[in-house]
């Protein structure tokens, strides 16, 4: 699998191979999982989702850490990829973040249609 860079290469791995839909349907699975509302509708625009998201991360870091932490452990976003981000600047922080959070739910809908 060829992990993408950057998020505008994740949405088109994710629509030429018709995935766009699982993607947001994963997404909103855990985020259910991590008690946290926000449910995206499946015909959400790749730039209304990479905001809201943006959104509620930097939302979550901000006044609900613990909530924040969970949705990390749930979705399963690489910790030591956390550690290597800057901190000094929440709203970068949260913005690469929530980039880990789509690659992570994008390899979980990739490898699920791969070897399903």
């Amino acid at each position: 699998m060829d992990l993408p860079s950057d998020f505008n290469q994740l949405i088109e791995q994710a629509s030429t191979q018709n995935l766009y839909q699982k993607l947001v349907q994963q997404l909103n699975k855990d985020f259910l999982y991590a008690n946290i509302d926000l449910d995206f509708s499946f015909d959400i625009l790749p730039s209304s989702l990479k905001l809201m998201l943006h959104e509620t991360v930097y939302k979550l870091i901000q006044e609900k850490f613990a909530e924040y932490l969970n949705l990390l452990y749930i979705i399963d976003v690489s910790e030591d990829a956390i550690k290597k981000l800057d901190g000094s600047d929440t709203l970068q922080l949260s913005e690469d973040v929530s980039f880990l959070i789509l690659k992570r739910e994008w390899q979980k809908v990739w490898f699920r249609q791969k070897y399903s």
